[in-house]
């Protein structure tokens, strides 16, 4: 059996139906932002990304250019508006908040351009219709092969992550580069579960390792991304250790707080550099001084983050997330 294709199907239909929505909108960019279009964007990134290490990684290559692209506008949206509504904080003057507004109005023309230049909302030959025809034409493993293949694929990732900490010996000097980059690496291996509809499930080690107790919170056991797809008909499926992917999970939410707190700084930062005089170590303090005390030094959040790290990869969870495959009776 070959599941491969139904993958991409089922993530594709999910897009055109948003496509065909925001076509009659008068700004679909915007519409797509609003309606969530980079949550299927991110499920197809992550297949073209996983597919493009385990067979026709041209062609798989290239689909992942032209979903990270939408993916990547969508987010630099997301990072200017979120910003931009900081009108919480009294002291954000206007001159901030329409520059702030003003780069997000610029990536949502961006993505209007890219979505017509694309031809990702045509009526005839799009950008989707393209590759479908594709796919059709891709060297699909059988459902055993591609499982076992998946296997080797996550433990490569595994041991990609744990260098790039390694690497730095847990000293991160920027937000961007260090910790989302590492939350970037790390969000990848749960989004695959989802994207794969499936054939990745949760499982218990019957070697009871240690139970990682502190990351297993409400918040995380309950969470609705941590509940996978039903196997469905799967005949052989590959398992991930549920605590520990618990704990990946706690990871990521914590990371992304962390992220989202320096990101918060640093566009406030280059706002005051972009309509001011400020160079960029007095830019940063008026932007703490802006933000008001709940917001957090970037030398501090680099400093959580190293903590947080630290500990968790030498706690090694996630060197102990993969399981392995199994075949179901």
């Amino acid at each position: 059996m070959i599941k491969g294709p139904a993958r991409f199907e089922f993530y594709l239909n999910k897009l055109q139906l948003l496509f065909d929505k925001a076509i009659l909108q008068k700004n679909p960019a915007l519409w797509l932002y609003k309606n969530d279009a980079r949550t299927p964007l991110f499920m197809l990134e992550g297949l073209a990304k996983m597919y493009s290490s385990l067979h026709n990684k041209k062609k798989f290559t290239k689909l992942k250019v032209h979903l990270k692209l939408l993916e990547d506008t969508l987010g630099a949206i997301d990072y200017y508006d979120t910003v931009a509504n900081l009108s919480v904080y009294k002291k954000i003057n206007t001159t901030l908040l329409n520059y702030l507004q003003a780069q997000s109005r610029e990536k949502i023309q961006s993505l209007n351009e890219i979505l017509v230049e694309k031809k990702w909302l045509s009526t005839t030959n799009s950008r989707i219709n393209k590759i479908q025809k594709k796919l059709d034409k891709a060297d699909w493993f059988k459902e055993e092969k591609e499982v076992k293949a998946i296997n080797d694929y996550y433990n490569k990732a595994i041991f990609e992550i744990t260098a790039f900490v390694k690497k730095s010996n847990f000293v991160f000097t920027n937000i961007e580069t260090d910790v989302h980059e590492l939350r970037r690496k790390l969000r990848w291996l749960s989004i695959y579960p989802q994207a794969l509809r499936g054939c990745i499930q949760l499982s218990l080690s019957k070697q009871q390792p240690a139970k990682p107790t502190k990351y297993l919170t409400k918040e995380i056991v309950n969470s609705s991304f941590n509940k996978f797809p039903e196997a469905g008909n799967s005949t052989i499926l590959l398992l991930l250790e549920q605590n520990h992917f618990y704990a990946l999970s706690w990871m990521i939410n914590e990371l992304g707080k962390i992220k989202d707190n320096g990101l918060q700084a640093i566009a406030v930062k280059e706002a005051l550099q972009q309509t001011s005089e400020l160079d960029e170590p007095a830019a940063y303090k008026k932007a703490y001084q802006l933000l008001g005390t709940k917001q957090i030094l970037i030398p501090q959040l680099l400093s959580d983050a190293e903590a947080l790290c630290k500990t968790y990869f030498e706690e090694q969870y996630l060197e102990n997330l993969v399981l392995g495959v199994k075949a179901v009776n």
